[in-house]
């Protein structure tokens, strides 16, 4: 892993909401890693019914051991309540290929040969969906894009639905923010029955989704169905100089979950 600044953990920093002292870091060793799969075993199996091929209670992948994993703790409960896992181009080569080019044909936004950063695996714990932990990320993720001289983020953020033709119409009214054509990337396995024109009424858009939008990010595309974790994926695509504090603090809603 690349080294982060000199401090105990790489980033830190603490707020206080009631009694609750929230801690970001990176994590440095396994059982901090650890900690953080248990949350997302919690959040994508025990609450959203991914059938996870990890260790019982662990949410694991061959791309863990590459990435950086951006942690929340809730220092008095003495538990993880937030996490994202960030990979790094420099480790791509190890592993291959990006999680996302598992999942879409990513040609074209790789072909601008600028630095990614690959955002992945993001839950908060149920209990602590109501802004100060997915902030207390962000600014992680600024921290993190300022340290790796990042130029651009990218990564899925998931809806739990297995209506296609709801999921086209929310696809189109995310059509104000797409990327360019030129940046388009194409889902490697479409959404069953997913019609864009269909006069229905769209599914609900996430937290997640709207806190990416109101940050600047981009759609990158028509979405990706992924039965293993019983959701559509979208392609999101952002540079990485939006994420700024002031964004965090202005525009953001509180998220819940996205790989």
């Amino acid at each position: 892993m690349l080294n982060p600044p000199q401090t105990d953990k790489g980033m830190n920093c603490n707020t206080r909401k009631g009694e609750r002292s929230l801690r970001l870091y990176l994590a440095r060793h396994q059982d901090e890693v650890e900690a953080a799969q248990r949350l997302r075993y919690r959040v994508f199996s025990a609450e959203f019914g991914a059938q996870l091929s990890g260790p019982p209670g662990l949410d694991q992948d061959e791309y863990d051991p590459f990435c950086e994993h951006l942690i929340v703790e809730d220092e008095v409960r003495q538990e993880v309540v937030g996490t994202y896992r960030l990979f790094l181009p420099e480790q791509v080569a190890k592993v291959g290929r990006y999680y996302a080019e598992t999942e879409f044909d990513l040609s074209r936004p790789l072909a601008l040969g600028s630095r990614i950063m690959e955002l992945g695996r993001s839950c908060v714990h149920p209990d602590y969906r109501q802004g100060a932990v997915i902030v207390l990320l962000w600014s992680g993720l600024a921290e993190a894009m300022s340290m790796w001289e990042i130029d651009h983020l990218m990564g899925c953020a998931s809806v739990h639905s297995t209506d296609g033709p709801a999921l086209g119409a929310l696809y189109r009214s995310l059509e104000p923010h797409l990327v360019p054509v030129e940046q388009r990337v194409f889902p490697l396995r479409p959404i069953p029955g997913f019609d864009p024109a269909a006069a229905v009424k769209a599914e609900e858009l996430p937290g997640l989704i709207k806190g990416y939008l109101r940050a600047g990010v981009r759609i990158g595309g028509e979405p990706f169905w992924d039965p293993q974790f019983h959701c559509a994926d979208f392609f999101v695509w952002c540079d990485a100089q939006l994420i700024t504090s002031r964004y965090q603090q202005r525009f953001l809603e509180p998220a819940q979950y996205g790989k």
